[in-house]
């Protein structure tokens, strides 16, 4: 699912490509979206690109090329792909072997249930990489053990995209369990959206002012933004992996 200002960027830079043949350049793309600066418009143009909805080529200026359109565009995507490399889903909800959206969506849930099991509504994905959108829609319940969920207040499921959080033993395709909430504690891993456009997965750490959202990757910097800037939608209570 994309966010608002990722559906408006894709038609943008579709309707310049119909319209002229040539790509948008970052300043225009920041105008037409109203943004601050490129950084945005870099952020989502490398959600799409996750996504698979458009792709860089190297080595060419103003080089994006869009490889399908969403099902709200009522636009059949370009070319007989069914996915993309990073095996992308295509507006069927399918991926490019037939599976459906997510393996661990379409299985996860008995896993726990008839043993004590609540459950809890899965959400979507989150980002333990690049940021992308998280909280999405109800889209089944999963069987969650009652240990795991923290109080009696509201908790909801993840599936984990990504790889910036392995040393804290969340690896991709995992399910997070989160508390909901609005505030976390110094050291609390949180989902965290950002800009109000995109989520992730990270360590919350205060410095000051500021608020650092740390990765538990050597291969990921920290990303340190003013407290305006930066929204806790809840923090990390379990985890639930299938082997």
């Amino acid at each position: 699912m994309l966010t608002p200002k990722q559906k408006d960027l894709l038609m943008f830079i579709h309707q310049r490509v119909t319209e002229t043949g040539v790509p948008p350049s970052f300043d225009e793309m920041k105008l037409a979206l109203d943004l601050k600066s490129k950084s945005g418009i870099h952020r989502l143009i490398t959600a799409l690109e996750e996504r698979g909805f458009i792709r860089r080529l190297p080595h060419r200026a103003r080089a994006l090329e869009i490889v399908k359109m969403p099902e709200f565009a009522m636009q059949p995507r370009l070319g007989d792909r069914t996915a993309d490399r990073h095996g992308s889903l295509s507006p069927s909800g399918r991926d490019g072997q037939g599976r459906p959206r997510s393996q661990l969506e379409a299985s996860i849930e008995p896993a726990f249930l008839g043993s004590g099991a609540t459950t809890v509504p899965m959400m979507g994905r989150i980002a333990a990489g690049v940021p992308i959108a998280a909280i999405q829609s109800h889209t089944q319940d999963v069987g969650v053990p009652p240990d795991l969920l923290r109080g009696k207040g509201e908790h909801f499921a993840l599936e984990v995209k990504g790889d910036s959080m392995i040393e804290a033993g969340i690896m991709e395709g995992d399910t997070v369990i989160i508390e909901r909430c609005s505030t976390a504690g110094n050291g609390e891993i949180v989902v965290a959206l950002v800009d109000q456009e995109e989520a992730t997965l990270k360590r919350l750490r205060k410095r000051g002012a500021s608020v650092a959202l740390e990765a538990a990757n050597p291969a990921y910097e920290t990303r340190i933004f003013g407290p305006d800037r930066v929204e806790i939608q809840g923090r990390l209570v379990g985890l639930i992996r299938r082997y």
